[in-house]
C-alpha cells in the first residue's frame, strides 16, 4: 500500500501531520481528564458535566467557523484555533474549583472521547478533499483517520507517564504537566498549518457558497450522525474509563493499555475499510460493520469478568471505526465540491450538539448504579441509527461507484468534479 493516493499533493501530508499531533493529545487528554477530575475530588456526574461542557463548546466553535468559513482565510483560521488549544491546555492546568474549570472545559478545545470533534476537524476534512482526486478520496481518509488512530492510541499510552512522574511528585502536578503538554501539541501544529499553500485559501475567497442542490442530502445526513452522536455521547472514552475505573478497580497506566490495544485494532479497521468499501459500497460498509460492533458495546455490561469485557472491547474497536473514513468520503462525495465546507461544517455541528447532551445523562446513570447502562443505551441507539442510514441512503451512491441515477422517488446524488493536481 502506498504511503498517499497517488493523486495527493503536499497539503494532503501536511494535514495528515497535523492531525497526528491533535489525535496524540487528546489520546492521553481522554484518559487523564477523568482521572485528573477525580483526583481533585470531582464525582462522575460532575465529571459527565465537565465533559458535556467540552462537547457542547466544541460544538458553537465549530458552528462559528462555518458561519464564517468563506469570509476569512482557512490558514488564519486553522492559526486561530491553534491558539485557542494552547491556551485551553495552559488555563485547565491552571484553574481551580469546578465552576472555573467548567468555563474552561466550554470556551476550549478539549476532547474526552477517543473520536475527533475539534472544531479544527470539518476545516480538516474540507481541505484533505481538495488534496486528491475523486478515486483516491476515500483512500486518503482512511489514511487521515488512520493516523489520527495509531497517534491516539500512542497518547493513551503516554498518559501512563502520570503513573511514573507521580511517583515523584504528587499526581494532580503530574497530570497538570499533561495538559501543558497539550498546549505544547497546539503551538507544533500551529507551525504546521502555516506551511499550507495559498491554493486552500484561494479555494474559500469570494462568495460564499451555501447548500444548494444536496441541501436534502446533507440534512438528513446531519440528522443521522446527530443520533450516532448522541448515542455514542454515553460513552465517551473519558467516561468509559471513568466505569472501568469503578467497575474493576484499575490503574491509570492499565486503562491505558486497553485503549491503546482498542486503538491499535481502531487503526487496522481503518485500512480494511478502504477494499471493503470497493467491494460492497461505502454506505453498506459504514452500516455492516457498526451493526456487530453495536452488540459487543452493548454486552460489555453483562461480561462476569474484566478478560471478557476486555474482549468485547477489542472487538468493538475492530469493526466501530470502518464507518470514519467512509463516512467523511460519503459526505464529500455526494455534495458539489463548492458546497463540501458548508456540509462538513452542518454535519459537524448537529453531531457535537447531540454528542454534548448524553454524557451527563450517562454520568447521572452511573451515579446511580455502577452496571453500566449508558453502554447498553448508547449501544441500542446505535443500531437504531445503523438501519436509519442503509434504509435512506442505500440507493444514495457517490460518482466513483458508477451506480445508475437513483429514480425521483429518491435523492439523486450530486456531480463531483476531479480535483487536478497542482
Amino acid at each position: 500500500m502506498r504511503l498517499l493516493p497517488e493523486s495527493a499533493t503536499r497539503d494532503a501530508t501536511l494535514l495528515l501531520w497535523s492531525r497526528g499531533l491533535r489525535a496524540f493529545g487528546d489520546g492521553f487528554i481522554s484518559i487523564v481528564f477523568p482521572a485528573y477530575l477525580i483526583a481533585r475530588g470531582f464525582d462522575a456526574l460532575e465529571v459527565g458535566v465537565l465533559a458535556t461542557a467540552t462537547l457542547l463548546g466544541s460544538a458553537t466553535i465549530t458552528l462559528v467557523v462555518g458561519l464564517i468559513v468563506s469570509r476569512f482565510p482557512r490558514k488564519r483560521l486553522f492559526a486561530t484555533l491553534s491558539v485557542m488549544m494552547i491556551a485551553t491546555g495552559l488555563a485547565f492546568a491552571l484553574a481551580d474549583g469546578f465552576w472555573p474549570l467548567l468555563i474552561v472545559a466550554f470556551v476550549g478545545t478539549l476532547n474526552p472521547s477517543a473520536g475527533d470533534v475539534s472544531p479544527l476537524l470539518p476545516l480538516e476534512q474540507s481541505a484533505l478533499s481538495e488534496t486528491v482526486a475523486d478515486k483516491d478520496r476515500t483512500a486518503m481518509f482512511a489514511r487521515y483517520s488512520l493516523v489520527g488512530s495509531l497517534a491516539g492510541a500512542f497518547g493513551t499510552l503516554a498518559s501512563g507517564a502520570v503513573d511514573i512522574v507521580g511517583s515523584r511528585v504528587t499526581a494532580v502536578g503530574a497530570m497538570q504537566a499533561m495538559f501543558v503538554a497539550y498546549a505544547a501539541i497546539g503551538l507544533a501544529a500551529m507551525m504546521i498549518y502555516r506551511r499550507l499553500s495559498g491554493g486552500l485559501d484561494h479555494r474559500q475567497s469570494g462568495h460564499a457558497v451555501p447548500l444548494g442542490p444536496s441541501r436534502g442530502i446533507v440534512l438528513k445526513l446531519a440528522a443521522l450522525f446527530s443520533l450516532d452522536s448522541f448515542a455514542s455521547g454515553f460513552f465517551v472514552q473519558a467516561l468509559l474509563a471513568t466505569w472501568l475505573f469503578d467497575r474493576f478497580g484499575l490503574s491509570v497506566a492499565t486503562t491505558a493499555q486497553i485503549f491503546f490495544a482498542m486503538s491499535l485494532l481502531s487503526a487496522l479497521s481503518y485500512l480494511l475499510a478502504v477494499p471493503l468499501a470497493r467491494r460492497i459500497g461505502l454506505v453498506n460498509t459504514m452500516v455492516f460493520t457498526h451493526l456487530p460492533a453495536n452488540l459487543c458495546i452493548m454486552a460489555v455490561p453483562f461480561a462476569p469478568d474484566l478478560t471478557v469485557a476486555i474482549a468485547l472491547l477489542m472487538g468493538r474497536g475492530l469493526l466501530s471505526q470502518m464507518d470514519v473514513p467512509t463516512r467523511s468520503s460519503y459526505v464529500m462525495a455526494v455534495v458539489t465540491p463548492a458546497e463540501r465546507p458548508a456540509a462538513a461544517s452542518v454535519t459537524a455541528v448537529p453531531r457535537s450538539l447531540a454528542a454534548a447532551l448524553s454524557p451527563s445523562i450517562a454520568g447521572w446513570m452511573l451515579t446511580l448504579s455502577p452496571f453500566g447502562w449508558p453502554l447498553v443505551i448508547g449501544g441500542f441507539l446505535k443500531v437504531i441509527y445503523d438501519l436509519s442510514l442503509l434504509g435512506m441512503f442505500h440507493r444514495v451512491r457517490p460518482p466513483e461507484e458508477r451506480a445508475p441515477v437513483p429514480t425521483d422517488s429518491g435523492p439523486k446524488p450530486a456531480v463531483t468534479e476531479t480535483v487536478p493536481r497542482r
